[in-house]
């Protein structure tokens, strides 16, 4: 049973997340690996708590 875990920075919409969840999925399947058996985690971080290249989130992506 698969379990992929993916951290994002908050903000995206819950379609968003869906088309997340149908795409990886469907790429298990792909290799033999029924969805149903894929578990999928989507992390939200706040900006906030999220760096990049010495920079907060906030700075490089805007309040």
């Amino acid at each position: 049973m698969p379990v992929v875990k993916i951290d994002l920075i908050e903000g995206r919409t819950n379609e968003d997340k869906q088309k997340l969840i149908k795409g990886i999925s469907n790429s298990f399947e792909d290799i033999g690996i029924a969805k149903e058996k894929v578990h999928i985690i989507i992390n939200e971080v706040n900006k906030e708590n999220w760096g990049f290249k010495g920079l907060q989130a906030t700075e490089w992506m805007g309040k």
